[in-house]
């Protein structure tokens, strides 16, 4: 199972990004998904995550400036991050949990983490 992760990129504060992620592999179910940045320095935190029936959670200081969906046919997470500021730069990485069978209890996974930079 691999979880690739797209969408990162330079933009300048009040801006706009749209992060996807893909999960493939050998894949039965998805469970939870969600979206962690690391800033320099800091330890990894949850920005947003969303259940397999689209329940949603957010850090609170993304709250109404970032969306997470998924699609559920695509085994894709997004997460639309709009009116950024430059303490949204971080590496972002995408977080789900899957089961490769119906034998098996879902696994974490993570994807490779793309870079946000927001400039001031």
């Amino acid at each position: 199972v691999q979880l690739q992760a797209s969408g990162g990129g330079l933009v300048q504060a009040g801006g706009s990004l749209r992060l996807s992620c893909e999960a493939s592999g050998s894949i039965f179910s998805v469970g939870d998904m969600g979206w962690y940045r690391q800033a320099p320095g800091k330890q990894r935190t949850l920005v947003a995550k969303i259940t397999s029936g689209y329940w949603t959670t957010y850090e609170d200081s993304v709250r109404g400036r970032f969306t997470i969906s998924r699609d559920n046919a695509k085994n894709t997470v997004h997460l639309q991050m709009n009116s950024l500021k430059p303490e949204d730069t971080a590496v972002y990485y995408c977080n789900a949990d899957i089961a490769t069978s119906r034998f098996t209890h879902e696994y974490e996974y993570w994807g490779q983490g793309t870079q946000v930079t927001v400039s001031s």
